[in-house]
């Protein structure tokens, strides 16, 4: 009978997968609504449908901070971000380079950066802080 995958969790947001005598390593980044998955040079992008989200309270938003992380082991390629600096939702504030492509690191709301932990040429981890916003 065929043995089926096992997967292994070695590290926050890398896991190992088994199947029989091959063994892989998937990096997994962002968040439960916007998972990416990379493998052996290739990128896998999961979404999950904006009506299947849990609903939110109408005319309910709190103004809270937000910190932007990395989705990836990655090389910061520049950071656009300046303390102070108003920001718009969607605009890029890093920009990273991993598996030999560019990834900008975008605003999720209007704000203000509060924070750059972050530098051009800097090697970061996936899930480290890069940008704290208000």
């Amino acid at each position: 009978m065929a043995e089926g995958p096992v997967l292994t969790r070695i590290a926050r947001g890398t896991f190992l997968v088994s199947v029989g005598d091959t063994r892989e390593t998937v990096y997994v980044a962002g968040p439960p609504s916007n998972r990416w998955a990379f493998w052996n040079g290739h990128v896998f992008q999961s979404q999950v449908d904006a009506d299947a989200e849990a609903p939110r309270q109408p005319g309910v938003r709190g103004h809270l901070p937000q910190t932007l992380t990395a989705p990836m082991p990655a090389t910061v390629l520049k950071v656009l971000a300046v303390p102070g600096a108003p920001v718009k939702k969607g605009e890029a504030v890093i920009v990273l380079e991993a598996m030999k492509m560019e990834w900008p690191i975008r605003a999720l709301a209007d704000g203000v950066v509060k924070t750059v932990h972050c530098r051009d040429g800097e090697m970061v981890q996936a899930d480290q802080p890069l940008v704290e916003m208000e």
